[in-house]
């Protein structure tokens, strides 16, 4: 799979992971155990694992230790590092980490990226190619939502631009959430009654399905963000990187935006989370209002 052009071809896989066994008893996490597993998310994904994480960490990593009949962390950590194949990392990556989000979360966002980032570049793009990168997709709710405004705001002149977006996250089984597009018809509420109608299908009386092409417009891949290097050709127009870096320290959060302002156009955009924040004398972007930013 190829990032550089966002040729990424859609897969369909087996649903999500079930969920972890209640009843399995919990195998303790010695200090020196947590410690070695913090360490090595920390080096490798960029993810701070605070030692009040420790019960978390038990818990959601319980049915793995059982499954495979390992006694103690220090086993299965052992497991960990020595897997080639990947398969045992992606499982803990996807086990530890949240991914908590909904349709239109931080509303703002979206209005200030209808209302003023999008005029802008369809004034001053001139090849026709925006590229949008949704940072952090968790399971597609953002990129979708972006790829809906999209497509009202360019009307019938949409055929004439490439509008693809590029939705990444570090986590494979959320990524096959997102790649469905299915959700729960609670979970849709908040969306305005006329974007539910045109955008979705309902299928069951729980859930609805994002609209086909919708879903098109969204290029799902698993990318890590701690990567030394982003395999892009081209920079892009906006990237979204919400309530992500709420999870790393100072030091490797400014790498992350240093990277981004790397890799982003001149005059285009950086949209945080609300409850995140940039230290302005710290990075080159320029404050345009809450947890957005700008490459002047």
């Amino acid at each position: 799979m190829e990032l550089n052009n966002f040729n990424i071809k859609r897969e369909s896989k087996d649903s999500l992971l079930k969920k972890d066994n209640i009843g399995s008893s919990l195998i303790p996490i010695t200090d020196k155990e947590f410690e070695a597993l913090a360490r090595f998310i920390k080096s490798n994904y960029g993810i701070n694992l605070k030692e009040e994480k420790k019960s978390l960490v038990m818990g959601r990593l319980r049915n793995v230790l059982h499954q495979k009949n390992m006694k103690t962390f220090s086993e299965y950590l052992d497991y960990v590092f020595n897997d080639k194949s990947g398969e045992a990392v992606s499982e803990l990556v996807n086990r530890i980490t949240t991914n908590h989000t909904y349709f239109m979360r931080e509303s703002k966002h979206f209005e200030f990226f209808g209302d003023q980032v999008l005029p802008y570049l369809k004034e001053t793009v001139t090849d026709k190619d925006l590229r949008i990168w949704s940072a952090g997709c968790s399971t597609g709710e953002e990129p979708y939502t972006l790829a809906m405004i999209i497509d009202e705001f360019f009307g019938k002149e949409k055929y004439l631009w490439n509008t693809q977006i590029l939705a990444t996250d570090l986590s494979s089984q959320v990524l096959e959430v997102a790649k469905k597009g299915i959700y729960s018809n609670d979970s849709i509420s908040k969306m305005p009654h006329d974007k539910r109608l045109k955008y979705f299908n309902k299928i069951s009386d729980d859930n609805s399905q994002i609209v086909d092409k919708i879903r098109k417009e969204v290029i799902f891949a698993r990318l890590n963000l701690m990567n030394e290097r982003f395999p892009f050709k081209k920079k892009f127009h906006a990237i979204f990187c919400r309530n992500v870096m709420i999870y790393f320290d100072s030091k490797t959060k400014m790498e992350l935006v240093n990277k981004f302002y790397e890799i982003t156009e001149p005059g285009g955009y950086l949209f945080i989370g609300h409850s995140e924040s940039l230290i302005r004398n710290q990075t080159k972007y320029k404050y345009v209002m809450p947890a957005v930013y700008r490459k002047e």
